[in-house]
């Protein structure tokens, strides 16, 4: 069994910073591709950023210039540095990570999602 476990999220003035934190936990062999997810009152899922085990991020176009993913591999943790932040960016946020379970020769993978974390920026 694998488990994500965001924290860090919480309340902050518009311009303001949070940085969240999402550690993986269980039997886990390697992982792949780290994600950032958020979701907003009636509004859909959205990918924010993404990040390769070799470091090549992706973000969405709002937050470019103002979001940081980065992750420390040895530590199964993916964390998401938000800077600037604007009422728009008042959502829950998700990990999601493609994670190898098991040892050799027997591995198996999934795409596991974190229970979310609550940002809200007020204005």
């Amino acid at each position: 069994q694998v488990q994500l476990v965001e924290s860090g999220g919480g309340l902050v003035q518009a311009g303001g910073s949070l940085r969240l934190s999402c550690a993986a936990s269980g039997s886990i062999f390697s992982i792949s591709a780290m994600r950032w997810y958020r979701q907003a009152p009636a509004k859909q899922r959205e990918l924010v950023a993404a990040i390769t085990v070799g470091g090549n991020t992706n973000y969405v176009d709002s937050v470019k210039g103002r979001f940081t993913i980065s992750r420390d591999n040895a530590k199964n943790t993916v964390y998401l540095q938000m800077n600037s932040l604007k009422s728009e960016d008042t959502a829950v946020y998700y990990c999601n990570a493609d994670i190898f379970t098991g040892r050799l020769p027997t591995v198996s993978f999934s795409t596991t999602w974190g229970q979310g974390t609550q940002v809200t920026v007020s204005s």
